[in-house]
Order: structure tokens, then C-alpha cells, then sequence
């Protein structure tokens, strides 16, 4: 009996970290450590270089200024690397025209 006990503070345990800790993001899909902002997925997930969508936890991500973007390929994430204000100003573009 003495096992069973320290099974169930084990499970107990455990069920409640992985509600409430860390791994408590991680059920229905919203991904890792990501966004925390608020800011929409939709966005972030379009590679700034080609438009592919890229989904949550694929291909390649890159912290620039405080954003995390994500691309689709090495090469995507290449040519952001080398000039990176020349595709974030195209992607400020494309939003003023969508206003």
C-alpha cells in the first residue's frame, strides 16, 4: 500500500503541473513559448520574405527586434537575415494598402 500512496502524490503531482505549469500551453495546439502579447498568430506566421503561410512550431523562426517571424525555408530565412528592413518595410507596405 505503501507504493500506491507515492504513485498518486507522483500522479498527483504531475496532473497538476502539466495543468497549471509550464506544459499547461501546450494542449489544444497554441504551441510553445512563443507570442505571449495578445498579437495575432495569423500574422507572425507569414513568412516575410515569399507570403507562404508557415504553421506554429514549422519550418524556421528568427527574433528580430522584439518579433518573433517565422519562414518557411533556410533560404527565406537567409535572405531576411541579410536584409532584414527590406522585407519588414515591404510587409509595412502591403498593410497600408489593405487600410
Amino acid at each position: 500500500m505503501e507504493g500506491l500512496g507515492t504513485f498518486l502524490i507522483i500522479a498527483g503531482v504531475f496532473y497538476f503541473m502539466m495543468r497549471f505549469g509550464c506544459g499547461s500551453h501546450m494542449k489544444h495546439g497554441h504551441g510553445g513559448h512563443g507570442n505571449h502579447s495578445g498579437a495575432s498568430d495569423v500574422d507572425n506566421n507569414i513568412d516575410p520574405v515569399c507570403g507562404m503561410k508557415v504553421e506554429t512550431e514549422k519550418g524556421y523562426g528568427k527574433l528580430h527586434q522584439g518579433m518573433l517571424y517565422r519562414f518557411c525555408s533556410k533560404s527565406c530565412l537567409d535572405k531576411f537575415d541579410a536584409k532584414p528592413e527590406l522585407y519588414l518595410n515591404k510587409e509595412q507596405e502591403e498593410h497600408h494598402h489593405d487600410m
